[in-house]
């Protein structure tokens, strides 16, 4: 019997696996000529080779699929294991979609100003968005860094801001050099909580 051993990368397993592994169990029912065993982050597959290479690359796109939207339901998992090797339409349609958010949340420019802002920083190494408080330059900037990291563009996000004050007046900061900056700093890591689970 032959065994193969696959990794969940960048997956938290509880909700990959779903509650109580219902989606776990969902897989096995697709393979009942396989045995499947999952114990936290690693998935150990025994079974003829062949059917082990169709179950490893359907298991690779389920994988990818909750990369990119941080979701995965049982009709997802149908969707694909059920499909000729072709990721389903419907999940290729999704192109103003910039990042599916924690819990599925659909995030995309909202106004013609902002899609402006993504199409800009699509075509150009640096940009720099200027205007009033609460038109979405942060957000709209965050997601396109956690869109580039999605898809391997990048390896890192460094967030970085000037601790200088623009118009607002935060006072006298007590703390240390990080509790100075949290201030700045929240309106990025605001952003990142609706984009990437808090685990991660």
């Amino acid at each position: 019997m032959n065994e193969r051993s696959i990794e969940l990368v960048e997956i938290t397993p509880k909700e990959f696996w779903g509650t109580q592994d219902v989606h776990l169990e969902a897989i096995k029912q697709h393979y009942p000529k396989l045995k499947i065993v999952a114990r936290g982050t690693t998935l150990k597959v025994f079974g003829e080779e062949e059917i082990l290479d169709d179950f490893e690359a359907k298991f690779n796109r389920l994988m990818l699929h909750f990369n990119r939207y941080n979701t995965i339901d049982e009709n997802v998992i149908v969707r694909v294991l059920e499909s000729n090797g072709h990721e389903p339409q419907q999940m290729q349609n999704r192109d103003k979609i910039l990042v599916h958010g924690v819990g599925g949340k659909l995030i995309k420019a909202m106004t013609p100003n902002q899609q402006k802002l993504v199409d800009t920083i699509i075509k150009n190494d640096m940009v720099f968005a200027i205007g009033p408080a609460g038109t979405g330059k942060t957000y709209t900037g965050v997601a396109m860094a956690v869109k580039a990291l999605k898809e391997k563009q990048v390896r890192r996000i460094i967030l970085t801001r000037p601790a200088v004050e623009a118009g607002e007046n935060l006072g006298f900061l007590p703390g240390d050099m990080k509790e100075k900056l949290d201030p700045y700093m929240q309106p990025l890591y605001d952003a990142l909580r609706d984009m990437i689970p808090a685990e991660n």
